[in-house]
């Protein structure tokens, strides 16, 4: 199972045909015996929002947060947006529930898959190749794990290599290394930030604020020009925040919290604006 996972998370690849004839053990050193693997004829992938997705369900369900899984299902776009969080909420809790009913060796990840899989048909989720092929191995490789191990906990033995992978994806040092995988492209961009935000400040002034002015008072026109002006200052000022974070977080400068303050102070001053416009 750890082996299985790690190809899952770690090479994004895995042996989709785990059936017991094409799994050997090299006993060549019976202290330190190892694993070894044949016809790999069928081989499948994921792709990196669709691990995180798998990965994040498994760990929701492992916390019984079956709202936690509905909203996974709905930002992975598995399902239609037009679902209603409520009623997926509930019918995933109606199929997750019994299963922590059992014994925890009888537990099976490739059953709560295929669960899974019941209630998103249900609410229109096209077919899924890859996670079709994915429940599928699992199947042997559970039936594998427990004919030789019979009191087998699956939760005890993929929760941990789940929670590191999810810490590496998505915690500081994650963020980090993706940074500086991804650093000469935001370099590229950076440089042009300063044309694109001219155009749109263009546009904004020539197209979206010419069109009140024409057909309001002059009281609200002065109105809604300075609240437009204040917003234009507020996303401009959490831009800035945002990019210098970046840019601190990717020269690698010290202090490193400095490039934290900074990149998050200006995703709260955005999401803030954001959402006092909205009301």
């Amino acid at each position: 199972m750890t082996i299985f996972f790690t190809q899952v998370f770690r090479h994004n690849f895995f042996h989709a045909d785990m059936h017991p004839g094409n799994v050997f053990v090299d006993i060549t050193d019976p202290a330190n015996p190892r694993y070894a693997a044949v016809d790999f004829g069928i081989i499948g992938e994921l792709e990196p929002r669709d691990q995180y997705y798998l990965a994040a369900n498994f760990l929701a369900f492992f916390d019984r947060d079956w709202q936690r899984i509905a909203e996974l299902h709905l930002e992975s776009g598995w399902i239609p947006s037009s679902a209603r969080l409520s009623e997926l909420t509930a019918a995933v809790r109606t199929v997750c529930e019994p299963i922590f009913n059992k014994p925890l060796g009888e537990i099976s990840f490739a059953m709560v898959l295929l669960r899974l899989f019941e209630v998103a048909r249900r609410f229109e989720m096209p077919v899924q190749p890859q996670l079709i092929l994915l429940q599928k191995t699992l199947l042997n490789i559970e039936g594998l794990g427990r004919e030789l191990y019979p009191e087998l906990d699956l939760m005890k033995t993929a929760r941990p290599v789940l929670r590191e992978w999810m810490d590496e994806r998505v915690g500081p040092r994650g963020l980090l290394r993706s940074l500086r995988r991804h650093w000469p492209d935001l370099a590229e961009s950076l440089k042009m930030l300063p044309v694109v935000a001219q155009r749109a400040g263009r546009r904004a002034y020539e197209e979206e604020w010419e069109l009140p002015i024409r057909e309001r008072g002059a009281a609200e026109q002065r109105t809604q020009l300075e609240t437009l002006t204040r917003r234009r200052d507020t996303l401009w000022v959490a831009g800035t925040l945002f990019l210098g974070g970046v840019l601190w977080l990717g020269l690698e400068a010290d202090p490193h919290w400095a490039g934290w303050v900074l990149a998050v102070s200006g995703l709260a001053t955005m999401a803030a604006r954001l959402l006092r416009s909205r009301d």
